[in-house]
């Protein structure tokens, strides 16, 4: 005579034991991914650097302006102009915190310096001296609160600007380096998704106007170069 009981308790262990295989399938399916996730090195301390770090290239306008004061040889009257340009401007970025950034800048332009004597004197740099100037500065850098997906900056620094007359334009002057101070802001705007965006900004340069060490050309008044700038930048 067949057992009841026994039917009853085979009966009873077919959803315990589907139960017990779908258990193992779930595990055997996320056991891999969590053994993906915990071998997954942590970024090394050059990875966590290079995640606040952003370089951009960006074209920039010169506008410098003009100057005049008594120059030193014999006290003749001296009026300065630089020509308008625009040139390049390199910018590597390190922004640890939104306050809390600096900035190192690399600026390349070509102007020509243009001298007006009084009473007019034709035989002392006609044509003006071309020159190659080239910035180096360091600066401090913080981003504002964004809105609308831009990112408001200003900063302000210090360095030098190298002026190189050039060998067919410059006048057989010498080159000559001076100390320059700058303050900037303006807008980022980076890309949903990248690690890229556009970058547009003001600057202004402050600096003694170059005499490119001439008594003659020596009137000790400073002048002040803006430059409106539209370029690239890449965040790491």
């Amino acid at each position: 005579m067949p057992n009841p009981f026994r039917r009853s308790a085979v009966a009873g262990a077919g959803p315990l034991v589907t139960a017990s295989l779908l258990c193992l399938l779930i595990l055997s399916l996320t056991a891999p991914h969590a053994i993906a996730q915990d071998s997954t090195p942590p970024p090394t301390p050059f990875q966590r650097l290079m995640d606040h770090v952003d370089v951009a290239l960006s074209v920039a306008g010169s506008l410098t302006s003009s100057t005049s004061g008594t120059e030193q040889r014999d006290r003749t009257g001296l009026g300065i102009t630089a020509s308008s340009t625009a040139g390049e401007l390199f910018t590597l970025r390190y922004v640890a915190k939104p306050y809390v950034g600096f900035e190192f800048n690399f600026g390349n332009s070509r102007t020509t310096q243009n001298y007006t004597f009084a009473p007019p004197t034709l035989d002392v740099l006609p044509g003006g001296a071309q020159t190659g100037n080239h910035e180096l500065t360091l600066g401090y850098v913080a981003h504002l609160r964004s809105f609308y997906t831009l990112s408001p900056y200003l900063g302000a620094g210090g360095g030098t600007l190298r002026f190189k007359p050039t060998p067919t334009g410059g006048e057989g002057l010498p080159f000559q380096y001076r100390a320059v101070y700058y303050y900037n802001g303006g807008l980022d705007y980076t890309v949903p998704g990248s690690h890229f965006g556009v970058r547009v900004g003001f600057r202004q340069l402050i600096y003694l106007a170059p005499d490119f060490q001439q008594n003659y050309l020596t009137i000790t008044r400073r002048v002040r170069t803006s430059e409106p700038t539209f370029g690239f930048f890449l965040r790491f």
